[in-house]
């Protein structure tokens, strides 16, 4: 067993597992996507290690055990269809899309997007790579183009639900998105029962923050 995949099944059992991670699924797609090549510039070990890290443009790839913790809230199933808010890496892309979903990922970075793109074109087999599109443009009005969706997931902090996600979540579908200010949220998942939208919340975390026309101002 190489470096890497010793790194990923340690995070696998210490930081998800022993913690409270149950989907088995989840902690498998977890296992198999290779962290390392979405933060580059740091060793093995560092990218599997038990805390956010910094990437290019001022934005971060998630601590593993937040990228678990939501991907569970989202109960993902195979052929649903994801809008994502914040591709960055490319990381929470790939265990989507490794859980069979069709993922459209939003991000207002090109350059960000651009080596996304070229990350997730490395780790995801050819049928799941084709079932994922990254987008550029402003994640706080969604992607009305492919809408409705099943689930929505946003990977920055909001100081409110933006209501075009409320628009394009599909009946039945789940919404998991961090909620507060610049300091603290909280993950906040809202569920849609007809017309009825049903907030619950969960822990406690910090994001960077979700920055367009719905969220925070560019000069905020």
């Amino acid at each position: 067993m190489g470096r890497a995949e010793l790194a990923a099944k340690q995070m696998v059992q210490q930081q998800l597992r022993d913690r409270g991670i149950r989907d088995e699924r989840v902690l498998a797609a977890m296992q198999r996507v290779p962290r390392h090549l979405f933060v580059p510039d740091v060793d093995i070990e560092t990218a599997y290690s038990d805390h956010a890290l910094p990437t290019a443009e001022g934005q971060t790839i998630s601590q593993p055990y937040i990228v678990a913790y939501m991907t569970e809230l989202l109960r993902i199933e195979p052929s649903v269809k994801v809008l994502e808010i914040g591709t960055g890496s490319g990381y929470q892309t790939a265990v989507l899309a490794l859980l069979g979903a069709q993922v459209i990922s939003v991000e207002r970075h090109a350059g960000l997007a651009d080596r996304a793109r070229v990350a997730l074109n490395q780790v995801l087999p050819g049928e799941m790579g084709a079932g994922v599109q990254v987008v550029v443009g402003d994640g706080t009005v969604g992607y009305p183009l492919a809408s409705p969706y099943d689930r929505i997931i946003v990977t920055a902090a909001a100081p409110r639900v933006p209501g075009a996600y409320r628009k394009q979540l599909a009946e039945g579908g789940r919404l998991v998105l961090p909620v507060g200010d610049r300091e603290k949220q909280v993950l906040t998942v809202v569920d849609r029962k007809k017309d009825e939208f049903v907030e619950s919340q969960g822990l406690t975390c910090r994001f960077v923050p979700l920055v367009g026309e719905d969220a925070w101002g560019f000069g905020e």
